[in-house]
């Protein structure tokens, strides 16, 4: 019996999340330290990918009026820092440093909310959460970087707060494929629906065909 096997005869994944009410898009980490390949974390495929599909899925989204919350990560130095141990991020990931920039194909600041966060999560310590529950999302996209990272954090503070919870398989990027599949069957087995850009479309088209915006 394989592992994959093993999960499945334990009840693992056997029950999908769905879609509620209504949708919010949240948009983890696409500043230019990680989708500008001049910085230290950037420009990794998988990432550019997600970018460019995370464009096409927020187009829609604001189209029909889907509440939408990105984010960078930022501190003022390294002592407000939690204890990271990648010195890129302790490098440059600060207020005063470039790549802490949000990338303009997903950013709108007409339009989004944006929070700097401070640890993995866009949840954790923000106003992200309170924005959805005023806004009556109950059903979060996740799209942004990395996928076993703050993707991860991300997903399975949704699932705590109790919002049914899409991560769309690509417009999320991680550094290397491995890590990046790894996690999402992982969440996938316990925690959120594991889909597609297209699929996602669809979902927020239906949506807006047969909800009037709340």
């Amino acid at each position: 019996m394989t592992v994959a096997d093993d999960y499945q005869k334990r009840s693992y994944g056997e029950i999908a999340v769905g879609t509620g009410q209504k949708p919010g898009v949240v948009v983890v980490d696409f500043q230019k330290g990680f989708t500008d390949p001049r910085y230290p974390l950037g420009g990794a495929p998988l990432v550019m990918r997600a970018v460019e599909n995370t464009a096409r899925l927020l187009a829609v989204a604001r189209r029909h009026g889907v509440p939408v919350a990105v984010c960078n990560t930022a501190y003022m130095n390294e002592r407000e820092m939690p204890y990271w141990k990648i010195t890129a991020v302790r490098e440059t990931f600060l207020h005063s440093h470039p790549s802490t920039e949000l990338d303009e194909r997903i950013h709108d600041p007409s339009y989004d909310l944006r929070v700097c966060k401070k640890g993995p999560s866009i949840f954790f310590d923000t106003a992200v959460g309170s924005y959805f529950v005023k806004e009556r999302v109950d059903t979060v996209i996740i799209t942004g970087c990395n996928t076993s990272g703050c993707i991860r954090a991300t997903a399975i503070d949704s699932f705590s707060y109790r919002f049914r919870t899409l991560v769309p398989e690509d417009c999320v990027g991680d550094i290397e494929e491995g890590p990046h599949h790894d996690n999402l069957r992982d969440i996938g087995r316990r925690y959120v629906d594991v889909t597609t850009l297209d699929a996602c479309v669809t979902y927020l088209n239906d949506w807006a065909r047969t909800n009037s915006r709340v």
